[in-house]
């Protein structure tokens, strides 16, 4: 296995290998460009439905096959955010999206094998770029790209989650030199990787303490998350969302989840490696259902770790208590990322109090009671070192 493989880097891990500064659109996309740009002053008229309504359908069923995979992606982020914009832009929430922006959201979301609507590698992996292209991916020198309302708060909380994924790189990097590691047997390797990737969890942790630095938790969630929710287990759109002109749904309303956290891959892709499973539960059904929401490329890194790893058994026949202990502690991290996770999901959403349509404080945006199965799953994660 190599990262390359699947259009991945150590030093960017699942994050876009290009940046969506250096992407231009052809002119057919001239309005949803317009539109995208200018979505903060959209949404604050208050009659964000009636400016996005005017907007051409371009036509892009033939383009979204043929076109450059990076122009594809890109429009994937502007029409995703119009999308939500357009549900969630608005006291109450539509019944239907309008064929101006179903036709082409469906077109874009079909090439990339994925659903039309905001998922997370169009809110985060894809919507970034460095201010100065000859510095790091780093918190000091990236630029959140496409905003709705805009602002510090929704600013820092993507590009927190840019410069995690950035230092995830590392982690990925070794799980797939620790796949073939594990085969040949080498144990001094096995745990010299093991404890850089321990590292690697440490700057991740830093990137996230830094979270309440500029993204308050009253901000978040009433001016940054009514936007990411999805149209599934939501009640303001009791039974999802009808996608106008196309043919393919039938007029029948679409339940598609929203955008998470969760659609994050680095701890299913340490769940892959260090063969870390989870007892059956509505989030383990819900974490399978949202696998299909990711970016191909990703499912397949995933899958194939997840096939191609005896890290664990090759760790546990090794009597080497430095080796079991260099394993240990990151089937450890992981379980502290899901702690953290839990902290913040607590603050930023649990114990905040609002009526926005679809905003409910104890379902998280991918439609689900979170609190309780983060806790789970993070304390089964914790039980399943080896002895």
């Amino acid at each position: 296995m190599h990262l390359s493989d699947y259009g991945m880097s150590r030093e960017r891990g699942y994050l876009s290998h290009y940046e969506i500064d250096e992407v231009t659109l052809p002119s057919l996309f001239d309005g949803v460009v317009q539109a995208a740009g200018t979505l903060s002053g959209l949404l604050t008229t208050g009659r964000v439905r009636h400016w996005l309504g005017q907007l051409a359908d371009p036509g892009l069923e033939q383009w979204a096959r043929e076109a450059a995979e990076e122009e594809v992606r890109t429009a994937m982020v502007h029409y995703s955010f119009l999308v939500q914009a357009y549900v969630w832009g608005e006291p109450a929430a539509p019944e239907f999206l309008p064929a101006n922006l179903a036709r082409p959201m469906v077109a874009v979301a079909d090439r990339l094998g994925q659903a039309p609507l905001l998922p997370y590698s169009g809110y985060v992996l894809d919507n970034w770029y460095r201010a100065d292209k000859s510095g790091p991916i780093d918190l000091s020198n990236i630029i959140m790209h496409q905003n709705f309302l805009g602002g510090e708060d929704e600013n820092w909380f993507v590009l927190v989650h840019v410069a995690i994924e950035a230092e995830a790189g590392v982690l990925l990097d070794n799980a797939t030199k620790l796949v073939e590691i594990a085969k040949q047997g080498d144990a001094a390797e096995a745990e010299r990787l093991l404890v850089e990737m321990d590292a690697a969890w440490e700057r991740i942790y830093g990137h996230f303490a830094r979270m309440p630095e500029r993204c308050d938790p009253y901000m978040y969630f009433h001016r940054v998350r009514p936007y990411i929710h999805g149209w599934a287990n939501n009640p303001a759109l009791d039974g999802g969302l009808v996608y106008q002109g196309v043919e393919k749904f039938g007029g029948q309303p679409q339940a598609f989840r929203g955008q998470t956290g969760s659609q994050s891959s680095i701890v299913p892709a340490m769940d892959a490696l260090f063969q870390v499973g989870h007892s059956d539960d509505p989030l383990k059904h819900f974490l399978t259902e949202l696998h299909q929401y990711r970016p191909v490329p990703h499912r397949r890194f995933i899958e194939d770790l997840a096939a191609k790893s005896t890290l664990r058994d090759f760790v546990a026949s090794i009597n080497s208590p430095s080796l079991t202990a260099a394993f240990n502690a990151c089937v450890e991290q992981a379980a502290r990322f899901r702690t953290r996770h839990l902290e913040y999901a607590a603050s930023y959403i649990n114990k905040q109090m609002g009526s926005i349509a679809g905003n409910d404080p104890d379902v998280g945006t991918g439609g689900t009671p979170f609190m309780k199965y983060l806790k789970k799953h993070r304390d089964e994660n914790r039980a399943q070192v080896i002895a």
